[in-house]
């Protein structure tokens, strides 16, 4: 099978071959171990110390934000070893641990806190056997960069004591990391592992991939998602220059050549070939939120409580919506997959953000065993959510598997990605409340209709979310949706209030058919959620005569939540500006990371366009292991946000989608993105809480609430686009 170089110090190291530990006992017979240690249970599992040095195992992996570098400082810092030293392997379901996904912001809470106590424990072994061959006690002992050292001057290095395979042991959780106070890596921004191969333009991308003999492959997709085929002349596209293989499987139609301009010709070839008949299938985007009200729901109450409170003297209730988004990703997604000579043993190189649920439902749709396939997370262009990198992958094996032998590297083109990515679904809120005499709401209410945020690959023993599985001849079902617990939550996330009503009743509807394909898209629901709980909050305060600040706080008994809203309030005050501001909060998933957001807008009415200028943020995400990589997260996710709120929106027809490149899906510019300043509460004493989709949420309800300021009224639905500015003020 073609092999990639070995890369270290963060990057993938390909073809690195040997089988993951799993737990040795039942999971509900052993006591809980930290992070994603409670699934992967050997030591051996998260680090290898042998002849060649010490390497770092994680089933996480790079998507442009730096974790793997924060994950690596983390086990750097718990080995008293240089960074530099150590190698690290990332998603590959040849030799890390399965973590699952790359998602919900958990790398650094759960992957982290794996790898943090791991290397404390594999540290203390070490350090236990130099005692006994040193004769010393272990107190006496000091670790330099990895090598123990004697008081008489005696020294081991950890690979010389490693020789008998001492961390080939279930961890026991019991040693712990090192106090905050110890630290000499963690909390500092040290250089990220994978920027210079991207600043240097080296191949560190799956879509610079080269292999030995490797061929190029295209897919055509149906023109919208009903549509059959009806008739297609493979013949004249196998006698086009370079064409080595033509596939189709009901309706999954793809060439093969040597070359790619060769396979890009002939997908054009494939595709005017092609003859379809297209029903109408989608809902009218005019009736977008009624259409998805009334269809068939899974309705839950993820919070509701009863107390004693005064009574309601003013009643109010609000809807907000948001349409679907795309990931928009920059790099069309792309995979490579090389069948072994005799179609025994696939191999797939993927951008996924997870490489063991992929390997699950390729097995399914190819029908294979999973221990027949490897799948090497390689990094590709950064999504922050499921889009079409799993579905490339299969695409990219079923064209393989005509050629077997041979590597195949299959990229999308522009208008693959537009229309058929899983979107961000869109949503409705309606929210309702009642305020007593002193200003304080008693009753809360928050109703969301939302598809599922969730539908990645390998989530079910039965369903295939894998795109192309749909298509072939004897098609793979998706799974069918269901509710996620909170406090994660699907496109119910964020939706209960971190804030203290007396009386709450949350509900979620879920809404099981889904007549555009979506899934998970940075903050799942949370960032519709947040937009709605914290509009109607201003709303609220606005009834009740209260500052927005004040009136949150009023709400407020969680001490790090209200820090947060007070030190971006103290943070904005020290930059004057005549134009409206608004507030935004919320902590992310009521679990992870807290963060405030103010934003002020500029809104010219004559046009209905909208800008922000400014955004001023603080965020408290516990103990901070790269204040650099921190302000990136942070900071990058309110861009992201802006871009959202105030552009992005997928257009669509009944009959297909109508999306296809950049001229039919404008994103924020250089230029309209705004100036920001950030505060970081570093709790260095407290768990690192994970950061990476805290602010979107904070952003956008930041933003609402500063345009309901400028236009003298709430603007309750998303995007805001010129038109649709328009049409609310007039």
């Amino acid at each position: 099978m073609p092999r990639l170089p070995r890369r270290t110090l963060g990057g993938i190291a390909l073809g690195f071959a040997f089988a993951t530990p799993q737990a040795t006992r039942a999971q509900t017979a052993a006591p809980r171990l930290p992070g994603s240690l409670n699934t992967a249970r050997r030591l051996d599992a998260w680090l290898r110390i042998g002849p060649d040095g010490i390497t770092i195992l994680t089933g996480k992996v790079e998507l442009g934000q730096g974790a793997v570098t924060a994950l690596c400082q983390m086990a750097a810092e718990e080995l008293d070893v240089a960074p530099a030293r150590l190698r690290i392997i990332s998603g590959d379901t040849a030799a890390t641990p399965d973590e699952g996904y790359t998602a919900g912001s958990q790398s650094i809470e759960n992957g982290g806190a794996a790898l943090r106590y791991a290397a404390a424990e594999a540290r203390a072994i070490l350090l236990d056997l130099a005692a006994q061959r040193f004769g010393v006690p272990v107190e006496g002992l000091r670790v330099d960069d990895g090598t123990i050292r004697a008081p008489d001057g005696r020294s081991i290095a950890y690979e010389a004591l490693a020789a008998a395979n001492p961390l080939a042991r279930e961890a026991s959780g019991r040693v712990a990391p090192k106090p905050p106070a110890a630290h000499r890596l963690v909390g500092t921004s040290l250089p990220r592992l994978d920027i210079p191969a991207k600043v240097m333009g080296e191949a560190i991308y799956v879509q610079d991939m080269r292999l030995p003999d490797m061929l190029f492959g295209r897919v055509v997709r149906p023109p919208s998602y009903a549509a059959t085929l009806r008739a297609v002349d493979l013949d004249a596209i196998r006698a086009l220059p370079g064409v080595v293989a033509v596939v189709r499987d009901g309706r999954f139609l793809g060439v093969v050549a040597v070359r790619e301009e060769q396979a890009i010709k002939a997908r054009a070839a494939l595709q005017r070939a092609a003859a379809w008949d297209m029903p109408a299938s989608l809902p009218d985007p005019a009736r977008l939120h009624a259409t998805l009200k009334g269809l068939k729901t899974d309705t839950t109450i993820p919070s509701e409580k009863r107390g004693e409170a005064p009574p309601a003297v003013k009643q109010l209730s609000a809807s907000y919506t948001k349409r679907y988004f795309a990931h928009a990703s920059i790099g069309p997604s792309c995979a490579v997959a090389a069948y072994g000579p005799d179609g025994a043993a696939l191999r797939v190189w993927s951008h996924t953000q997870g490489v063991f649920p992929l390997r699950r439902d390729l097995a399914k749709a190819l029908r294979l065993a999973e221990a027949a396939i490897t799948v090497s997370h390689v990094q590709g262009a950064g999504c922050y959510g499921h889009n079409g990198a799993d579905d490339v992958a299969l695409d990219a094996a079923l064209l393989a598997r005509a050629v077997p032998g041979r590597p195949v590297k299959l990229q999308w083109m522009r208008d693959d990605e537009f229309a058929w990515e899983p979107y961000n679904p869109a949503m409705e809120m309606a929210l309702s409340a009642g305020l007593s005499a002193e200003g304080r709401i008693v009753e809360w209410t928050h109703e969301v209709w939302s598809n599922h945020h969730n539908m990645r690959p390998g989530q079910s023993k039965d369903g295939v979310n894998l795109l192309a599985a749909w298509h072939l001849a004897e098609p793979r079902a998706p799974s069918y949706p269901v509710a996620a617990p909170q406090p994660f939550g699907a496109g119910d996330r964020n939706a209960v209030p971190l804030y203290d009503f007396p009386n709450q009743r949350i509900v979620n509807h879920l809404v099981v058919e889904m007549p555009v394909r979506v899934s998970a898209l940075r903050t799942l629901g949370a960032y519709g959620n947040v937009f709605a709980l914290e509009s109607f909050m201003d709303e609220l305060a606005a009834a009740a005569g209260v500052d927005p600040a004040q009136f949150r706080l009023n709400h407020l008994k969680d001490a790090r939540a209200r820090a947060v809203i007070e030190a971006v309030v103290k943070l904005a005050g020290e930059d004057a500006s005549p134009l409206p501001r608004g507030l935004g909060f919320a902590r992310y998933k009521n679990t992870s990371a807290y963060v405030a957001c103010i934003a002020e807008v500029a809104l010219d009415r004559a046009s209905g366009t909208v800008r922000v200028p400014r955004i001023w943020s603080a965020v408290d995400s516990g103990q901070v292991i790269s204040p650099d990589g921190l302000l990136n997260q942070i900071e990058g996710g309110i861009l992201q946000a802006v871009s959202w709120t105030l552009k992005e929106e997928v257009r669509f027809d009944t009959a297909r989608i109508l999306t296809r490149g950049w001229e039919d899906y404008p994103i924020l510019t250089f230029s309209e993105a705004p100036k920001l300043r950030t505060t970081v509460l570093n709790r260095q004493d407290l768990p690192p809480l994970g950061a990476g989709e805290a602010s979107q949420g904070p952003a956008v309800a930041a933003i609402a609430n500063a345009l309901t300021r400028a236009a003298g009224m709430p603007i309750r639905a998303l995007p805001y686009t010129p038109e649709r500015i328009k049409e609310a003020l007039a």
